[in-house]
């Protein structure tokens, strides 16, 4: 892999969200092992620091064997189960159709089939190759997850051993209350859990509502304190009303500023601008504008500073903000989940910003 091709910046930025887009088909065991293998391809390809974790609901472990099985040989070394070449992409070096970002030198996603520039094997059936390798014993090299507590926190913990079994756990995600409800009791249920080891690291997903400052202020206390917990907020939904304002995520931004709080988002930045998805009417933020909206907060930045960045919409007033700042670490956000990861990757190419996989 040609060094540097993704910036400190943008490290870890992006957690793969196939599994958890909150589609209606229930997920099976193909399902999973595809995904696995296609997230394998992610993080064995040109672009692996950009990519986070695989994202599983709990609610899937029940279709997952009981025994000790690793899905599709995830987490093996690029092309060791799968076809020659899987993780790098086709062709790369003289693609066709190069200094076009879009489509040259980038991955697949599940569902899509293979061609000139998309690895081998990725979208490909479960009984087409994945399932050859499903029965290989699990390893320290299997695919690391975060866990979606969607079946609540006890959901989670009567599971954790059969996905532990699968897949290394690097954390869990809990939504602590609904919103209108304390988030505290669940919050201290949450750091009770990471304490006796329930899993490396925990995400306290806090509503953007009632008791929030409060509620930072518990998860403040508690990584003070030694606990490997950090928020998570939602930014979108099936609602409007789960859509937080430019303001009103400013505001938030800036309250984990304060209190030296990293953060992660979910639901929302599908893009790198900000816009309007065309068939809900919904406006979802951009992780371009969240980024710099961040790197603002952490310079000392006000709200209205921050809610300037997060409503932008011209992209010239992002990437450049982003550009001089490549290449130091980035602050406070962790990262969001994306249902595709070729989405933001192309989104980053095409600005400019990652230089495609190519020398």
């Amino acid at each position: 892999m040609p060094p540097g091709l993704i910036p400190p910046l943008l490290a870890g930025l992006v957690d793969d969200a196939a599994l958890a887009s909150g589609g209606t088909t229930p997920l099976d065991a193909a399902a999973i092992i595809d995904a696995a293998e296609v997230h394998r391809e992610h993080v064995t390809g040109w672009y692996a620091p950009l990519v986070g974790p695989l994202l599983l609901p709990a609610s899937a472990a029940p279709v997952l064997p009981a025994d000790a099985v690793s899905p599709a040989g995830a987490g093996s070394p690029a092309g060791a189960g799968s076809p020659a070449g899987a993780g790098s992409p086709a062709g790369a070096g003289s693609p066709a159709g190069a200094g076009s970002p879009a489509g040259a030198g980038l991955p697949a996603d599940p569902g899509r089939p293979a061609s000139a520039g998309i690895p081998a094997g990725a979208g490909r059936p479960a009984s087409e190759g994945s399932a050859a390798t499903a029965g290989t014993p699990s390893s320290a090299g299997a695919a690391e997850i975060a866990v979606i507590a969607d079946t609540g926190l006890d959901g989670f913990l009567a599971v954790r051993e059969r996905l532990a079994r699968h897949f290394t756990i690097r954390q869990v995600e809990v939504a602590v209350a609904k919103r209108g409800e304390d988030p505290q009791p669940g919050l201290h249920r949450l750091i009770r859990a990471l304490a006796s080891g329930a899993a490396p690291k925990g995400y306290a997903e806090i509503p953007l509502s009632w008791g929030l400052l409060g509620a930072l202020d518990t998860v403040a206390s508690a990584r003070a304190a030694g606990a490997p917990l950090s928020a998570k907020f939602r930014t979108g939904g099936l609602a409007a009303e789960l859509f937080p304002t430019p303001v009103e995520l400013a505001a938030v931004i800036c309250a984990c500023r304060e209190r030296e709080l990293p953060f992660k988002l979910t639901a929302g930045p599908h893009h790198a601008l900000r816009s309007a998805d065309p068939e809900t009417g919904f406006v979802h933020h951009g992780f371009l504008n969240v980024l710099v909206g961040t790197l603002l907060a952490v310079e000392g930045g006000e709200v209205t500073d921050v809610a300037e960045a997060l409503a932008a919409t011209d992209p010239m007033r992002l990437i450049e903000p982003v550009r001089v700042r490549q290449h130091q670490p980035r602050p406070l956000w962790d990262g969001f989940g994306a249902a595709s990861v070729v989405d933001p990757l192309t989104d980053l190419i095409r600005f400019g910003l990652v230089d495609g996989g190519f020398d």
